[in-house]
């Protein structure tokens, strides 16, 4: 891509949510089957399918692992057949165990920038301080717990006590999970869905004002490609479970294990879009829904420049002859 180019903002994006929407729908149709691995498997190869119809060349840096590991949507797979050139990130199903047992905030989500506008981050562990644009620049991952609280509290003209910190439910948050409570606020535990929680902190009204702890490495790409577009920030620091992820890494060109990340390092592109599309419903967007003859989808789209931010209400008729009545959800 040359230095002048940039993604056009109607006609890629317009496609970007086609492929969320339809990884979105064929994982919908797995909810509470209990079984994650066809939820994702149905994920997978419908946006593969949907990305290979693509008017632009794509490069997946964030995707289903490496290439031995996951036969679709690797790391370094080649999708699209357009002249423009693009990196990837996908999570073609955000959350399989909330799919699989039928709970909230599932969702599939993909980012798209000129190409090394993504930081290609090794499939590991990540911690992580995700705050709104009123603390972006005050917080620090290495202040204690209550420190950052305080800050993101004073930036909200709230009190510590009115604040919702969003946490991964896992045994190694024990330490972090007691810090919050004492320093008075309210925790929201979750067991999967870190990302869609990231996007909430910048929405009004989702009642999230800040995401704590540690999470795939993946996925803290995928929320700083949102995070960039709405000015948002995170803050990440890679956290290696062995010595054979520190030597991927180190074959990826990450040398530095104690860096601190921001949201620029992570998603540095001058042109970004970011997608997702509800596969359960949640606190941000809504589930599909299956009725006669069609299917509904809500999806939210955002663009770093220009600056924008859309919600997506589509209904894709599947019966043209006997096409449904719709009804408008107020």
């Amino acid at each position: 891509m040359t230095e002048r180019a940039v993604l056009p903002e109607r006609a890629l994006t317009s496609e970007l949510v086609g492929v969320t929407e339809s990884a979105a729908i064929a994982a919908a149709h797995w909810m509470g089957h209990g079984d994650n691995k066809r939820a994702d498997q149905g994920a997978v190869e419908a946006m593969r399918e949907a990305m290979d119809t693509g008017s632009f060349r794509g490069r997946v840096v964030i995707g289903e692992g490496e290439r031995d590991e996951a036969p679709m949507l690797y790391i370094g797979e080649q999708v699209g057949t357009g002249d423009l050139d693009v990196d990837i990130a996908v999570d073609p199903l955000e959350g399989t165990n909330l799919v699989s047992k039928g709970l909230a905030n599932a969702t599939s989500v993909l980012a798209a920038s000129e190409p090394g506008g993504l930081l290609h981050a090794p499939d590991t562990y990540m911690e992580k301080l995700i705050v709104g644009p009123p603390a972006k620049g005050k917080v620090d991952l290495d202040r204690p717990v209550a420190e950052n609280l305080r800050i993101i509290a004073a930036s909200l003209n709230r009190d510590v006590e009115d604040l919702t910190v969003v946490v991964l439910d896992r045994p190694r948050h024990e330490k972090l999970i007691a810090q919050i409570r004492d320093a008075g606020a309210r925790i929201k535990l979750i067991g999967d869905g870190d990302l869609t929680a990231a996007i909430s902190v910048v929405v009004a009204g989702t009642g999230v004002h800040a995401v704590m702890g540690i999470g795939g490495a993946p996925e803290g790409v995928l929320s700083a490609a949102a995070l960039r577009c709405v000015g948002g920030e995170i803050l990440a620091r890679l956290k290696f479970r062995s010595d054979e992820e520190r030597t991927r890494a180190k074959r990826m060109g990450v040398m530095d294990e104690t860096r601190i990340y921001r949201t620029e390092d992570l998603a540095p592109a001058r042109s970004l879009a970011f997608v997702a599309t509800g596969v359960t419903d949640g606190e941000l967007l809504k589930g599909v829904r299956f009725f006669g003859g069609a299917v509904r989808t809500h999806s939210i789209v955002m663009q770093l420049s220009p600056g924008k931010i859309r919600f997506i209400d589509s209904i894709h008729i599947e019966d043209q002859q006997h096409p449904p009545v719709i009804r408008i959800e107020r």
